[in-house]
Formats: structure tokens, C-alpha cells, sequence
């Protein structure tokens, strides 16, 4: 009868120390997480980060830290994702209440453990997405004793980037996708040490908009991290069209959002777009979207005079950005498709009866202040026989380079002229693709769903990503070193990400100059 006795308690005490593993309590409410003993990884979803942006918060910065007191939460499912464009409604899975956190971690880890902390911000053109991705084979990539993944959703779309001058006058927050951004980074200071995590050692990364927002996060403030983050990472970095808040431009936008929203009568514009149920606001954005049909992305980041003062190239160019080891690249194929998606013919460079004026109109609808005299310049970099006379691939590789290539390439020269160490790659996989957004294939999903050279250069590339983030040095095992950037004006060299033949090359002379046009007509296009 004691050794039974004694045999309950010690399952007793066995039991409460795995709840403990996976539970973490922190000041405003204590979340159980799941342990998984087949990937050795604890999951805590749906960890909310800050208030509620609803109500009166709705267009506001976040609230932070959160003050509503959660007692015990279920952390075993995603929170609602924000509302993407275009969606006409808030359906199931969305909700204007979205401002959720997703945090994984070794299996064990304690609260002293101080891990290196990577945090993800999900792609989408700052209008769709959602931070539900797949931690777990990044995390078996790093090195022992292993890293912690967190993910941030953030307001998109008009909910997350809404400008113009009536905007701004009656206080809403410009920017505010990015500040839901910012604000994940300080919870991370103030919370990510109860999880095991240290503080002073989180990476960010991302790709496309999220690889753009880190972009942003490098330059906000002058260039001051505000010590958020030590290292920063990013893939097909956006360099969008970003107009000052007060913009013409903007003001457009703002005028036909208030419109579909039925609000461009009222008094006060402002009340009553706050007020309006937020199907109102969902299907207002859409409408805004629908009307603009030679844009891919009519809402982004602006210019705010405060948190982002300066456009990129200008802020790289002067040094004016977080003195930081930098990781980021591109892939061959980032242009390919936009313009077909486009519904307007007269900017779809799929279309029949395209011409090169129809280049022109593809490119001018992302950057709306691009000059003739420009795009005529530009077809001397990109003349249409290197082509194979197709002006859908012309298009093509010119909104690729302006617009993700080259941004990669000026991150990393900046960098190193900085003094700082810098990571170039060059993703170019025949195999699986190589267009926007295929390299995350390599880094979300198991290697060992792919088969020979695939499955050895994304058992890589995790590896490469993971010891960046442990150790600010990209590494693999039995792969190609990657070394750093040391030319200044190119970016190069960089790694080439290809099956079996993983190297570093060289940025060619002629993409040296292409790249190199595109910033000098950055104060016209507002890049």
C-alpha cells in the first residue's frame, strides 16, 4: 500500500512538471502550451500581445502592454488571423481582433535557458497573410541547445495602412501594420525571457512585406532598434512605391475608401469610419482595390514624418539605418506573373496586343510616379531582345530587379560599407521554381519531403538560416561556406541556392548597373 501510495505521488510530481513545461505565465494571464515529443518542440498559439485594435483602438497604435487580465489560456490553437484585401466580409478565422503571437520552443526549455530568438513577419504586399507558419524544421536546424520561433500577425490592409491628410488630422496612426510590428518586438523584450528565451539576442526576418517590414524596422527611427533586435534577415525585400502620408496620392486613396464606406458625407469622416461595422470597412477596401486595377498593392507603408522619415535607398545610402548584421537575397524569378494578375489590359503584359507601353503601364501601377523618361532609359538596361522579344519576360525581370532583386543587393553593399557583416543569396532552384516566394519552400517544409539535390539544399538553407540567427554566421553542414559580402556597390559575392550547386558567385557588372538605375530615380518614384 506506501509503495503504491508513494508510486501515485511520484506520478503526481512527474505530471506537474510537464504541465509546467507547457505552461508559461506571464503578467497578464498564464498560457498552456502543447508539447510534441515527435518534433521535440512546445507550441504556445494565439498568445494575445497587445489590446484589442477595436472600437475606439481601431486606426490607433497599439495598446501595450496588455492591461485586460486573461486568467488561464488554452494556447493550443491560432488566434484569428487580421482581415486580409480583398475580403468583402470578416469571415471565420478573421477578425479585427487579431493582434496574436505564436511562440515555439525546444521542448524543456526554462525560463533561464536564454535562447536566440527568431521572429517572423508573414509576406502579403502588407495586405494579406497571416503568421501561421511551420517553425519546426527550422528549429531542428539550429544548433544544440536550439532557438525559439515567434510569429506576429499585424493589422493589413486599410485597417493596418490607412493615410491621407484627413486621416492624419484627426489622429489616427499612420502605419499602424508597422507599429503592431514594433510592438511584438517589445513584447518579446518584456516576455520572451518567461519562455526561455534571451532577449538580447532576437533576429528578425521575413519575406516579401515581411522581408520589407524588416527593411523598415532597419531604418525606422533614424535607424535606431531601440536594442528590439541584433540581427536582421530578409527575403524578396519589397521596395514599394511610398508616398509622404499627405500625399495626393494618399489623399486619393483615402477619398474613394471613405466613399465605399459611405462616409465622405458625414461631418466627420473620421467618427464615422470608426464607427462603422467592420464588414463596412472590409468591403470598403475591397472596393478601393477593384478601382485601382493596374495596382497589385494600393495600401503600404508611407511616409510618416516620425517613425519612417526616410525612404529606403536615401536611408541606406546616408548609413541612416541599425548598424546590424544583415542576411538577405532574392530568387531569379520575382517577377514573374504580376502583371498577369493585373485586370486592367492595358497594364497586363499577357495580354495579345501588348506593347512596350504596356510595360510602362504595368510599372507605372506600382510606382504611379515613374516618368516616360525614365522607362525609356530603362529599356536601354533592358532591351527586348535579351529577351527573346517577350515583352511579358522584359516586364518581367524589370519589376523583379526594382523591386526585390536590387534591395537585397543595396541592404547588403549598405551594410558592408557600414563595417558590419552581410550575407548575400541568390536563390535559382529549376527544379521547384523561382518565383516570388518558392524559396520558402526550402525553409518551411521538411527536406525529407523532397528527394536528392532538392533535399540537400533545403536540409542547407535551414541550416544556413537557423546558425544565422544562433550565431549572426550562416553555416551548413557538408555544404558550401558562405562568406561574407565585400563589395560595397553590388552587394556581392553572394550564395547561389541551386540544386547540386550550391557556391558563392559574383553579382554581374550588368545587374551591378541595372540595380544601380533604380536607385538613381529613387526620389522620382518615392523609393
Amino acid at each position: 500500500m506506501l509503495a503504491f501510495i508513494a508510486l501515485l505521488a511520484l506520478c503526481s510530481v512527474y505530471l506537474s512538471t510537464v504541465a509546467a513545461q507547457a505552461a508559461v505565465e506571464l503578467d497578464y494571464g498564464t498560457f498552456i502550451g502543447v508539447e510534441d515529443s515527435t518534433t521535440g518542440v512546445t507550441s504556445f498559439k494565439g498568445v494575445r500581445f497587445a489590446e484589442p485594435p477595436t472600437g475606439e483602438f481601431r486606426w490607433k497604435a497599439p495598446v501595450f502592454p496588455p492591461t485586460t487580465q486573461l486568467g488561464t489560456v488554452n494556447a493550443s490553437a491560432f488566434g484569428n488571423a487580421c482581415i486580409p484585401v480583398p475580403q468583402s466580409t470578416v469571415v471565420a478565422g478573421t477578425s479585427e481582433d487579431c493582434l496574436f503571437a505564436n511562440v515555439y520552443i525546444p521542448s524543456g526549455a526554462i525560463s533561464n535557458s536564454s535562447l536566440p530568438v527568431m521572429v517572423w513577419f508573414h509576406g502579403g504586399g502588407f495586405q494579406t497573410g497571416n503568421s501561421r507558419a511551420n517553425a519546426i524544421p527550422l528549429m531542428q536546424a539550429a544548433p544544440s541547445p536550439g532557438m525559439i520561433f515567434v510569429s506576429f500577425e499585424y493589422r493589413l490592409g486599410q485597417f493596418g495602412f490607412l493615410a491621407g491628410s484627413t486621416f492624419a488630422v484627426a489622429n489616427g496612426s499612420l502605419n499602424a501594420g508597422m507599429l503592431d510590428q514594433r510592438t511584438g518586438l517589445q513584447w518579446v523584450q518584456k516576455y520572451i525571457s518567461s519562455f526561455g528565451g534571451d532577449p538580447t539576442q532576437v533576429t528578425i526576418w521575413g519575406e516579401s512585406a515581411g522581408a520589407g517590414a524588416t527593411m523598415f524596422h532597419l531604418i525606422a527611427n533614424g535607424g535606431d532598434q531601440e536594442g528590439l533586435f541584433r540581427a536582421s534577415m530578409g527575403d524578396s525585400s519589397s521596395l514599394s512605391f511610398m508616398p509622404d502620408f499627405d500625399s495626393d496620392y494618399l489623399d486619393g486613396v483615402f477619398d474613394l475608401f471613405a466613399s465605399s464606406a459611405g462616409c465622405s458625407s458625414s461631418s466627420d469622416i473620421m467618427a464615422c469610419l470608426t464607427a462603422a461595422d467592420a464588414n463596412i470597412i472590409a468591403s470598403a477596401g475591397t472596393q478601393v482595390l477593384k478601382n485601382r486595377t493596374s495596382t497589385l498593392f494600393v495600401f503600404a507603408p508611407c511616409i510618416d514624418g516620425s517613425f519612417l522619415a526616410t525612404r529606403p535607398v536615401e536611408a541606406f545610402a546616408s548609413g541612416a539605418f541599425s548598424q546590424v548584421p544583415v542576411l538577405f537575397g532574392s530568387n531569379t524569378d520575382e517577377g514573374a506573373n504580376w502583371s498577369a494578375e493585373l485586370p486592367n489590359p492595358a497594364a497586363n503584359t499577357s495580354e495579345p496586343n501588348a506593347t512596350e507601353t504596356t510595360v510602362y503601364n504595368f510599372l507605372a501601377g506600382q510606382w504611379p510616379t515613374l516618368s516616360n523618361a525614365s522607362f525609356t532609359a530603362a529599356l536601354e538596361l533592358y532591351p527586348l531582345t535579351d529577351y527573346d522579344n517577350s515583352l511579358s519576360l522584359q516586364g518581367q525581370q524589370m519589376y523583379g530587379e526594382a523591386r526585390y532583386i536590387c534591395t537585397g543587393m543595396m541592404i547588403a553593399a549598405a551594410a558592408t560599407r557600414q563595417g558590419f557583416n552581410s550575407f548575400q543569396y541568390h536563390y535559382d532552384n529549376p527544379d521547384q521554381g523561382s518565383d516570388h516566394g518558392a524559396d520558402l519552400t526550402g525553409l518551411f517544409d521538411s527536406a525529407s519531403g523532397f528527394s536528392g539535390n532538392d533535399s540537400a539544399l533545403f536540409v542547407a538553407m535551414q541550416q544556413y538560416w537557423a546558425s544565422f540567427v544562433t550565431a549572426q554566421d550562416p553555416n551548413a553542414t557538408d555544404a558550401a561556406a558562405w562568406t561574407t559580402v565585400t563589395n560595397s556597390t553590388s552587394g556581392g559575392p553572394r550564395i547561389l541556392l541551386h540544386p547540386g550547386a550550391l557556391a558563392m558567385e559574383n553579382v554581374t557588372d550588368a545587374q551591378a548597373a541595372r540595380c544601380a538605375f533604380w536607385h538613381s530615380i529613387s526620389a522620382e518614384i518615392s523609393t
